[in-house]
Parts: C-alpha cells; structure tokens; sequence
C-alpha cells in the first residue's frame, strides 16, 4: 500500500464522514494515536491517511503486526542492536524505531503486544529514547506512533492482560472506525467504487453490479467488513463475464454456525401451538445470538452492548444455547 491520503477513504454514511474529519484534524497533530475498529474497517488505511496527510508525510510509514512480533526479540526488533551484542551479531542492525525516524511507526494488533513488549514501548514513549541492545548509549528517534486493535484495549486493561500505563500513552486521540453496517449507504458506494478498480485492473469495460445485488450488498450486516465486501465483488466480477454482475445470495448467507430459520420451519407443525412458540423463540433467539457474536469476531461484550443486553445476561444466554464465542473469534 503506498501513498494514502483521506480521498482513499471512500464512503458517504454521517458515521463514516465523522470519522474522516477526524483522520483530518488528527493528521495535523502530533500525538500518539489508537486506532480501534472491526477487523476489516480500515484501520490502517487511516493510519496511512493520518501520516501522509501531515507534516511527516515525506518520511517513512512503517508498519508492525505486534502478533508477529516473538516475544524473545522484542527489544532487538523495536530497537535494534549493536554489533556483538549476541553470538552471530556481527554487525549492528537498526530496529523498527530508528526505521521509522522522522515519520510514523503502525502498531497494528496492538493487544497482541506481550507483556514484555508492553514495558519495553512504554520505556520508549516516556521521552523518545532507546538503546540498541548491547549498545553503550541512549538514541533519541522522532517517531509518532499510531496504534491500532480490532478488540476494546480498556477491556483488556480490566481483564489485567494489557498495562493501564500503556493505555492511557497510546489513547491520547481516539478514532474509531465504525462497522460496514452503521455506515448506511456505503456498501453500495463502496460496491461501485471496487467494480471501477477492477475494471480498470483487468481492462473490463462497462461492467456493473445489477440492482438486486446493491439491494441485498445493503441489507447483509458484513461482519467482515469492507474487506469481505471487497472479496465479494473480487469473486463475483471473476467468476462471470456478463456485463451485469449478480452476487449470489448463498454469499451473504448466515454463518454457518446460526441456524437458518428456512431449514427449522419443518418441524414446527408437528407440535402444539404453545410448545411450536416456544421452539420458534428459542430458535430465534440462538440465531440472534449467533448473528451478534458474527458481527464482532466473538467479542462478548460488544456483542451485548449492541443487542442493549447486560453482559452477564448476554452470557447466560449463549450459555443457554451451548454457543461458545471461540468460533466467530478471527483466528
């Protein structure tokens, strides 16, 4: 991904002009920011527009999965080290901070950062400074973070899994990206703008999607975000050549795990009336359950926040069903 500036930000919705505004405002500041959204809303794409809409813009992004980072190489990953700092150090190497000197540094997948690594970048945000391993003299680097986590980082620091000092160094500006289905409007707008890209990637000409299919790109909740929707219209132009392009409905199905209601009907009629009403409640509600759980990755009380449910409640339910978060979780 090169270049990014927020006219790559596509969308028209009132929640997704909010959070452009912002990116724009944050982008002629200097703090450290944390980025928190869905997997697939974009994150780093603001966090490129943030830095090459800004003063740093001509100098380096450098991006980091904080999951990818192993735990007994944090320090010489972050900062780097001398030469002979450790057998087969040879010569010395420069880490992700003295890289990133002068422009920004992406933590994506922030909560992922092992405890270890937590102090380490809580040492460094202090005041700037770092010492290569093995090395016998503080560095100063220029460097503005941004952080990103598609998981409520204040949720970890109550859960103890994340230091609140860390928190509260990363969280100076918050932006939020929001979710495809709060941005009413956009799967459409964001439907056109990826068939024109793909058409101009392959040569196609005059390509569309048909009416039916922006209806129901609209009515699906995409738990995936933009990035699922951007695989499906990929699939979808693939897998047709015809100039109007259907999406098929099997594609923006239910996940698996949630019972189809189509599938359950059957049975109802061979019951009473009170106990077919009952069967029909509960089947409902583990569907929903199901749904909610879908739309943020397995994240239990984001999933209650938004069904305007107490978490405890929420919990007691998907205890009722036998539904285990673990599997809407992003692996």
């Amino acid at each position: 991904m090169a270049r990014v500036t927020t006219s790559h930000l596509i969308g028209a919705s009132p929640a997704f002009l909010d959070a452009v505004r912002l990116v724009r405002h944050i982008a002629d500041t200097d703090a450290p920011v944390l980025i928190e959204g869905e997997t697939g809303t974009g994150k780093e794409v603001a966090a490129r527009a943030i830095h090459y809409s800004g003063a740093r813009q001509d100098r380096p992004f450098v991006p980091v999965n904080c999951g990818a980072l192993p735990e007994q190489l944090i320090e010489n990953e972050l900062f780097g080290h001398a030469r002979g700092a450790y057998t087969d150090a040879r010569g010395s190497q420069l880490g992700l901070v003295a890289l990133a000197n002068g422009g920004t540094l992406f933590l994506d997948e922030v909560e992922a950062l092992c405890p270890r690594g937590q102090v380490a970048l809580l040492r460094f945000l202090q005041d700037l400074s770092y010492r290569p391993l093995g090395g016998h003299r503080e560095e100063h680097a220029n460097v503005r973070i941004i952080a990103a986590t598609n998981v409520s980082l204040w949720e970890l620091v109550q859960a103890k899994q994340f230091r609140p000092d860390l928190y509260y160094r990363l969280q100076i500006l918050l932006l939020r990206m929001p979710a495809l289905r709060e941005r009413v409007g956009d799967p459409a707008v964001l439907a056109h703008h990826f068939v024109a890209t793909f058409n101009a990637q392959y040569g196609w000409k005059g390509r569309e999607l048909s009416r039916d299919s922006l209806a129901r790109l609209e009515r699906y909740d995409w738990p995936g975000n933009v990035r699922e929707l951007e695989n499906v219209i990929h699939r979808a132009l693939l897998l047709t050549a015809d100039p109007t392009v259907v999406v098929p409905d099997q594609w923006l199905a239910p996940p698996a795990s949630a019972p189809a209601a189509a599938h359950l009907a059957g049975h109802y009629f061979e019951l009473g009336l009170v106990a077919a009403k009952a069967h029909v409640l509960d089947d409902f509600e583990r569907l929903y359950l199901a749904r909610a759980l879908a739309s943020t990755q397995g994240n239990v009380s984001e999933a209650a926040r938004r069904s305007g449910k107490e978490r405890r409640a929420f919990g007691k339910l998907l205890k009722k069903h036998s539904i285990d978060r673990r599997e809407f979780s992003v692996r």
